[in-house]
């Protein structure tokens, strides 16, 4: 299966559901801490990206629960999910060692 490179938001996302089921909020907090701080979801910037992964078939809804008044969805990956999941941390993982390669053969600053 020849998968597209996905979307540093998406990677996240799927990254912060590989250990099990979180809700909203948890994943939120998940990408926030995996990103080093860097990437902050917006809540409706979320759901929406979970309603798309959910049409492709790599995250389905797992269970809701009521909290004060208000309901939490958990998601979790689909076994497509965490093969997309797989497929792209391998590709990432192959392209900062063909870098790391190349840095590593490359003149170095005020020495040429």
């Amino acid at each position: 299966m020849v998968m597209t490179p996905l979307r540093e938001p998406t990677f996240l996302i799927l990254t912060a559901l590989a250990e099990g089921p979180r809700h909203g909020y948890g994943v939120i907090q998940e990408v926030g801490e995996v990103s080093g701080g860097r990437v902050k979801l917006l809540t409706g910037t979320l759901y929406t990206a979970l309603e798309r992964l959910t049409a492709e078939g790599l995250v389905v809804l797992d269970r809701e629960e009521r909290v004060d008044g208000r309901t939490r969805r958990y998601f979790r990956l689909t076994d497509d999910g965490l093969t997309a999941l797989r497929a792209e941390t391998a590709r990432l993982r192959a392209l900062a060692a063909a870098a790391e390669q190349r840095l590593s053969r490359a003149p170095r600053l005020g020495a040429i």
